[in-house]
């Protein structure tokens, strides 16, 4: 957090409301969550997946600007969509705007999947999801693609509406630029089940690997839980730049050897 004043009053005032948004934003309801949702199933870290399973300590709170932005934003659309509601001629809603849907029903609590998707459009089968960004994100996404995560959690929403009885035929992702004009970009493509369910057995095979390393009774098996060079490490809340213990916390990305290690080990 920077807070700053022109003179030592305002500087007390910045830090009092820096302090209400950071507390506010970490007893949230979204960041207490300690299941793995949707929006993090995709994720191409395994080892920060690990550490969710885990429920681990963090040791990176972050700062919390952008998803206070991004709340914002959402309620913002749930608000506008429904002021648009419709009635579908056979008597439905037109939306579902921000309702949760399970994506599998586990047979614990953690390995239920489950979440709140931001619209479900019946009339089109259209599955939406926004997504507030910074410009250069924007332009990126337009120009790459919005990545296997942000890929991965459409799909899984997908699912999650044809389980609650929807037919979906596609999905969206509409990133929208914090900018001072209006930037809009929007991904999607038909619905693919099979995206979601290959997401969802990868999860699985992790969560396995967490049992077979066991890696908090083995703290040295930690280094054996891949990373990714595609982690948005600057992220992660359990980053910790230098450190050598990872049972502490993660220095970052380090692909080397990972699957070599992990494959002699459980063979």
């Amino acid at each position: 957090m920077i807070a700053t004043g022109n003179d030592a009053i305002s500087e007390a005032i910045a830090a009092r409301v820096g302090d209400l948004i950071t507390n506010t934003a970490a007893n949230s309801p979204r960041s207490q969550q300690k299941r793995i949702g949707p929006s993090e199933v995709g994720d191409p870290c395994e080892r920060k997946l690990t550490y969710k399973m885990y429920d681990w300590p963090t040791v990176n709170d972050g700062d919390p600007i952008a998803s206070v932005l991004g709340i914002g934003f959402h309620a913002w659309m749930e608000e506008a969509f429904t002021a648009k509601q419709a009635v579908l001629p056979d008597g439905t809603p037109r939306y579902k705007i921000e309702q949760r849907v399970v994506v599998r029903e586990g047979a614990t609590e953690d390995a239920t999947l489950a979440g709140s998707s931001d619209l479900y459009d019946r009339a089109t089968g259209t599955v939406y999801d926004w997504k507030l960004t910074g410009t250069s994100s924007l332009d990126r996404y337009r120009r790459q693609g919005p990545g296997d995560q942000y890929r991965i959690q459409a799909h899984l929403y997908g699912l999650g509406q044809e389980n609650a009885g929807e037919h979906p035929q596609r999905v969206a992702i509409v990133f929208v630029a914090r900018y001072h004009e209006l930037r809009i970009h929007v991904w999607s493509e038909p619905y693919n089940r099979a995206v979601a369910e290959a997401a969802i057995a990868r999860l699985d095979r992790i969560r396995q690997q967490l049992f077979d390393l066991d890696p908090e009774a083995h703290p040295e098996r930690w280094s054996l839980i891949p990373t990714s060079e595609a982690a948005k490490c600057r992220f992660c809340p359990w980053l910790l730049p230098g450190s050598t213990d990872l049972s502490v916390g993660c220095p970052g990305a380090d692909t080397t050897a990972q699957s070599t290690q992990l494959e002699a080990l459980i063979a």
